[in-house]
């Protein structure tokens, strides 16, 4: 047991568990899990026209966002290309506005991490 509470979450084991385990954690509004899926240093394109970098930055974000409770869709993955450590996944956005997609690095543990991360979410509101 260490003294920080930590919750054992579940490991992305294949790239593709990644926009799942996204999508659920969202949903349940949990912001640190969520940020538990990017790198320390991972690049997240968002807000639109912004970049947030790192893993607390991340988390501070999607507090924000996982405020206003929205509601995320599985989407269906594409295929995902696979070089060594590192993997590019990506999903078809059911709102059809461009391709979400991610840069992905298997850690020394098997799991997998998000690196850089190109979510291209459009409001509809504006």
């Amino acid at each position: 047991m260490s003294g920080h509470g930590k919750v054992e979450r579940e490991k992305a084991m294949r790239p593709e568990d990644l926009t799942r385990l996204f999508v659920e954690r969202s949903n349940a509004g949990d912001a640190a899990g969520v940020a538990a899926l990017y790198e320390e240093d991972a690049v997240l394109a968002y807000p639109p026209g912004k970049q947030t970098v790192g893993r607390a930055a991340i988390q501070v974000l999607w507090e924000k966002v996982l405020a206003d409770r929205p509601h995320f869709e599985q989407e269906t993955p594409l295929p995902t290309l696979i070089s060594g450590d590192i993997a590019l996944t990506s999903t078809e956005p059911k709102d059809g506005v461009g391709a979400r997609a991610q840069v992905v690095r298997r850690q020394p543990d098997g799991s997998w991490l998000r690196v850089l991360d190109q979510p291209e979410f459009v409001s509809r509101a504006e």
